[in-house]
């Protein structure tokens, strides 16, 4: 059994590059009437997403590339709300670039990011992922993380124009599997005694179980179930992906649990997201 927080490693470099292609020949085919429809993303067209799916690229390079770091909190600014302003704030700029700028610069950017993703050492610890824990993270995960919100944004951008969403299982698997590295965060405030598991399961051919074990002083997660575990829970992937971005309230998802009402209330609220 794995004794780390995030479970086994994976390793989303090919399938990053692969959907951002995909989303180079989406943006490349939109009306004028598409670039500015509105998304799940309130406030957001799909023009603004496309604009802050570059802000990210080009973030992730001065960042991790090149080590720039010229951002910061202001005094007393909560990392959430700074974060969502300078989204905003790079967003309601970039409005000046046209689309065919802006898919040149993603294109551009995009290839150069995954020329640096693949020169990196997985197993190595890098900064955090929020919201699977405060501690430094693989940075195999931080990838993961990166290629979640590729594909979340790519599929609001595909709802909104009526184009076929990426729900094949080569990419909405690595998806559900990211998602769920945040289980052992979740569960973390909540009193368990050494050896207490909670089995989750997503069904369908993007899914699986996922199991987390509390140990001594944590809770860590591995692939697959186990025999009588504490508490269950069941869901379709697609009610996964949207439960852990918060499009889907708890409450409104089709979530099927059992066992330990205080694990399957805390493991149903996982977010993998920054909110």
């Amino acid at each position: 059994m794995s004794d780390s927080p995030w479970g086994p490693p994976l390793d989303a470099r090919p399938v990053l590059r692969d959907t951002h292609q995909r989303l180079l020949a989406l943006l490349a085919d939109l009306s004028p009437t598409q670039w500015n429809a509105p998304t799940a993303c309130a406030g957001w067209t799909v023009r603004d997403i496309a604009n802050h799916l570059l802000g990210n690229v080009l973030g992730r390079l001065s960042r991790d590339r090149d080590q720039h770091q010229p951002l910061a909190p202001r005094p007393g600014e909560e990392f959430t709300a700074f974060l969502h302003r300078i989204n905003d704030e790079w967003v309601r700029a970039a409005v000046r670039l046209s689309p065919r700028v802006l898919v040149a610069l993603l294109a551009s950017a995009g290839a150069e990011l995954c020329a640096h993703w693949d020169g990196l050492d997985l197993a190595a610890l890098g900064g955090s992922v929020s919201w699977a824990g405060p501690e430094p993270a693989p940075v195999w995960l931080d990838v993961a993380r990166e290629y979640t919100e590729c594909w979340v944004h790519q599929q609001q951008i595909r709802e909104a124009v009526g184009a076929p969403r990426l729900d094949e299982p080569e990419f909405r698997a690595p998806v559900v599997d990211t998602f769920m590295r945040g289980l052992p965060h979740s569960l973390r405030a909540v009193p368990a005694a050494a050896g207490t598991t909670v089995v989750f399961t997503v069904t369908g051919d993007s899914g699986g179980s996922w199991t987390a074990t509390r140990q001594d002083a944590r809770w860590t997660l591995r692939r697959g179930g186990v025999a009588a575990p504490d508490a269950t829970l069941a869901t379709d992937a697609d009610t996964f992906w949207r439960l852990c971005t918060r499009n889907l309230a708890p409450a409104d998802a089709d979530l099927r649990t059992s066992g330990d009402p205080a694990l399957t209330a805390a493991a149903g609220r996982l977010v993998s997201i920054i909110i």
